[in-house]
């Protein structure tokens, strides 16, 4: 069977009201009705709620309340890498950038450029760089952190539409994470640039910043960029950048020789904020001895 049969019914919906429907049930405080939601979202996607800072589900005033919650201190410890896996998850992706093209899933490819939201001179920084595709399934862990320390220079809000971000909708439409909805964030780490990607779905309420809040909605027609080189705005690694109201994905690029993943990775895979995603590439010795 083809891939884009079953993602021809996404191309019919109407995608963005669904959302914002999805966004004012997630935010209301409707008391029993909210506790009696999250009961049944919890039983169904059997979300571990003994991880929570805050298990008692009947404490949460609304959805989005209980899905962006806080994990308790030593759930998830940081491992001793340069850099670490950012969120709870599954490997969509991940591997070298041949040129400017990112693997999205057999058959389909997307440039770092219209990642980024279509500016060139950032997307060079990344030319047969490396990529981290994670996506986040409804039962995880929605807080996104940093997968190293870093600098944040500049934040770009990208205009899109509102597919699925599923394994199947991955397989099935061409050029998806640069054709939805996203808020990509520019840092400078400890060896150059790297960008972290928060993109978003169907049903994604909205995607919000430490620095920022919330990004959208509303939801634009163009891109919008906020600079921050002026500043000096320093996270740390595994410190929290942002969150998802309701689930989606994060892509990550790094430039060419800065990362060796780990050979634990493999697509498909199962990760955990904190985890080993690798560590930074040595530099090789000249025949003098010198590096």
């Amino acid at each position: 069977m083809s891939n884009r049969l079953p993602v021809l019914p996404q191309y019919l919906l109407p995608k963005k009201a669904l959302t914002a429907f999805a966004g004012l049930v997630a935010g209301a405080k409707a008391g029993r009705l909210t506790t009696a939601l999250i009961r049944w979202f919890v039983g169904k996607y059997n979300v571990n709620m003994t991880e929570a800072a805050n298990p008692n589900i009947a404490s949460y005033a609304s959805f989005n309340e209980f899905f962006t919650r806080a994990l308790r201190s030593g759930a998830r410890p940081l491992a001793d890498a340069d850099f670490i896996c950012p969120v709870d998850g599954a490997i969509s992706q991940f591997g070298k950038i041949e040129q400017d093209q990112i693997f999205q899933a057999k058959g389909h490819s997307y440039s770092t450029t219209a990642l980024v939201g279509g500016n060139a001179e950032l997307a060079a920084q990344f030319e047969n760089g490396n990529f981290a595709t994670l996506y986040l399934s409804p039962r995880d862990y929605h807080r996104i952190h940093m997968p190293c320390d870093g600098r944040l220079l500049r934040m770009i809000y990208v205009p899109g539409t509102l597919f699925s971000v599923n394994p199947t909708t991955a397989r099935g439409v061409p050029g998806l994470f640069a054709r939805n909805e996203r808020v990509v964030c520019l840092f400078e780490g400890p060896s150059g640039p790297f960008v972290l990607t928060l993109v978003g779905a169907t049903i994604v309420g909205s995607m919000q910043t430490v620095w920022h809040g919330v990004v959208n909605p509303p939801r634009l027609d163009a891109v919008r960029e906020w600079h921050y080189d002026k500043q000096y705005l320093q996270l740390k690694k595994g410190e929290e950048m942002g969150r998802f109201l309701l689930g989606s994905t994060v892509v990550m690029l790094f430039p060419k020789d800065t990362l060796t993943f780990t050979d634990k990775w493999q697509p498909a895979a199962a990760v955990r904020l904190g985890e080993v995603m690798g560590n930074g590439v040595q530099p090789v010795p000249d025949q003098t001895g010198q590096q």
